[in-house]
């Protein structure tokens, strides 16, 4: 009979909660004020980290405010909007816990449920994805969800009997590889994937909206599926060439019919065409396949020449 693991005491770490802050004026207070309290509840030592990912409305006040209200709480406030990946890495790079949850601005993560992701991870995996009950998302955010997750699975090695989220809590050595990687396009899910090794999925509530629409709309999504193509798979440009290979030979079939018909003197008259559909044909590929390598190169030069992907402009705590 195998003995049960050992159950590590989550009273002898401490937790940094890491939350991209977009759009949330109107409620981000609340979500502060809940995790602050779930944590102080459960007796657990908190760092609560905020990082306003050059949001458009008057966010920054609320959060200095909050940093100034709780000793918990740390304010970063981004120079752009650079996305809620890099946004994450900034919170990473801050944070000083033993184990450091992910979670929306929103709330339809509810705060309680981190503590189900620290039970969890309490039997010593290292990477612990929420998996929802019920999530509460539009239609093109599920599909968007599965596109990703096939790319997760064939990219990441994304097992098949786990689920990923944006909710997850990965403990510091983790946090640190994923911190310390070179890249110019951060995507912490597959980074995650990436550098832990004992991973797990935990059932928690999903929760709607607390006001106002998603901002992870359906370009934003477009926009994570091109970064993690292009910045982590050779997958777009293997399969071009693969199409190239293809193209190629049947240009050199055509090409070796006509000759043969020509010394055969079955042409009495060129082709215009023949010309013009195989100069289209061979011309169109090769601009697609320029464009692709171009996009290879441009990210390439990005993750070289780059000291930093974003840029604070205020702190506060």
């Amino acid at each position: 009979m195998t003995a049960a693991p050992d159950v590590l005491d989550k009273h002898a770490f401490l937790y940094s909660v890491v939350i991209p802050v977009y759009n949330s004026e109107a409620f981000v207070g609340r979500t502060v004020d809940e995790v602050v309290r779930t944590f102080r509840e459960a007796g657990l030592r908190l760092e609560l980290v905020l990082v306003n990912d050059g949001s458009p409305d008057n966010v920054w006040p609320v959060l200095e405010a909050k940093a100034q209200e709780y000793d918990e709480v740390v304010a970063l406030n981004l120079l752009h909007n650079y996305g809620q990946h890099t946004a994450n890495l900034a919170g990473f790079r801050e944070s000083r816990g033993d184990y450091v949850i992910t979670m929306d601005d929103d709330l339809q993560n509810p705060p309680d449920q981190a503590l189900v992701l620290i039970d969890k991870a309490m039997e010593g995996y290292d990477c612990v994805f929420a998996q929802f009950e019920q999530k509460q998302a539009a239609g093109y955010r599920r599909l968007g969800t599965k596109v990703i997750g096939m790319m997760n699975k064939n990219i990441f090695g994304l097992p098949d009997d786990l689920v990923v989220s944006n909710f997850r809590i990965l403990r510091r050595d983790v946090v640190d590889r994923i911190s310390a990687s070179r890249t110019a396009h951060p995507y912490i899910t597959g980074q995650a994937l990436l550098y832990s090794s004992h991973r797990a999925n935990v059932l928690v509530r999903h929760e709607s909206r607390a006001e106002g629409q998603s901002n992870y709309s359906f370009s934003r999504i477009l926009k994570l599926v091109l970064t993690i193509l292009f910045s982590y798979s050779s997958w777009p440009l293997r399969t071009l060439a693969t199409i190239g290979f293809g193209v190629a030979g049947v240009g050199f079939l055509i090409g070796a019919v006509y000759l043969v018909l020509g010394l055969l003197g079955q042409i009495r008259t060129p082709g215009w065409t023949s010309t013009i559909v195989l100069l289209s044909v061979f011309n169109g590929f090769t601009i697609g396949m320029l464009s692709m390598l171009g996009e290879y190169l441009v990210r390439t030069l990005n993750a070289v020449s780059a000291t930093e992907i974003y840029h604070l402009k205020g702190r506060a705590e």
